[in-house]
């Protein structure tokens, strides 16, 4: 026979089952959160559109993340780090300057065509560069990232010249900045619902200049 104190035992415990903080796991949080900060941008993605995404309610984004602000941040050198992380095999692998150059474009429109919705493109380009640029911190985040992003062109061109596959008279900074063009290029036209197949004729035209003695 089921005594009252067993019952209100049990009542008490099941009142700590329902109050108990969802569990969740940070690195899938965030990548919930750049999904949709991608999709919708900064100034559109509200706290409840967070909170729906993630699955924790806003006591717990606080606690976790901090405000929106720091978790959009977060949400960036989250994507940053995917992409860098995605270059390594590239920056590593024993080939010439032409299929590195290819690697690193198709790379990147692998990423620009993602999206639940349809291709997001860039995050830096579509969303942080237009949407947040105002703030400081953001401002000097966005312009590293094209530093990166230019930097690793000269490296490959750089790499290229020691090779002997181009002639140390080209001037590598501007080469390194016109493929990081085709990159911008590349996001844009896929967030404008552009054929994988036209954008990718394209990067294969810029390529064969770029790699011109």
């Amino acid at each position: 026979m089921v005594q009252k104190k067993d019952l209100v035992g049990a009542d008490k415990a099941e009142g700590k089952r329902r109050g108990r903080p969802r569990a969740y796991a940070p690195d899938v949080a965030i990548g919930q959160a750049l999904s949709l900060f991608r999709r919708t941008g900064y100034a559109a993605t509200s706290l409840d559109d967070l909170s729906a995404a993630t699955g924790m309610n806003r006591p717990s984004l606080y606690g976790a993340f901090g405000d929106k602000r720091a978790l959009y941040i977060k949400s960036y050198h989250r994507y940053r780090d995917d992409y860098t992380a995605g270059a390594v095999d590239i920056f590593n692998a024993d080939i010439d300057i032409r299929e590195r150059l290819t690697r690193f474009l198709t790379l990147a429109l692998d990423i620009h065509m993602t999206g639940e919705a349809g291709p997001s493109g860039c995050f830096t380009v579509m969303t942080v560069a237009s949407d947040a640029i105002a703030d400081p911190e953001i401002r000097a985040l966005v312009r590293e990232g094209f530093k990166d992003i230019d930097d690793a062109f000269v490296w490959c061109f750089r790499t290229a010249i020691a090779r002997g596959e181009l002639p140390d008279t080209i001037d590598v900074t501007v080469r390194a900045q016109m493929a990081s063009a085709m990159i911008y290029l590349s996001a844009v036209r896929s967030r404008a619902g552009m054929p994988r197949a036209e954008i990718e004729a394209t990067l294969v035209g810029a390529v064969e200049q770029l790699c011109q003695a």
